[in-house]
């Protein structure tokens, strides 16, 4: 393979993996220790 499709499916890869992280920290189990700093601060 050519190093410049290596580069490209490893940056692919990470970026897939870097948002599947992202999904799995905002709605799966650890979402709920997350606080919503607005609900704190209502009157």
């Amino acid at each position: 393979m050519e190093p410049a499709i290596v580069l490209s499916i490893g940056i692919a890869g990470f970026c897939i993996a870097i948002t599947g992280v992202a999904v799995y920290t905002s709605f799966g189990p650890p979402s709920k220790e997350l606080d919503d700093p607005y609900d704190e601060h209502e009157d």
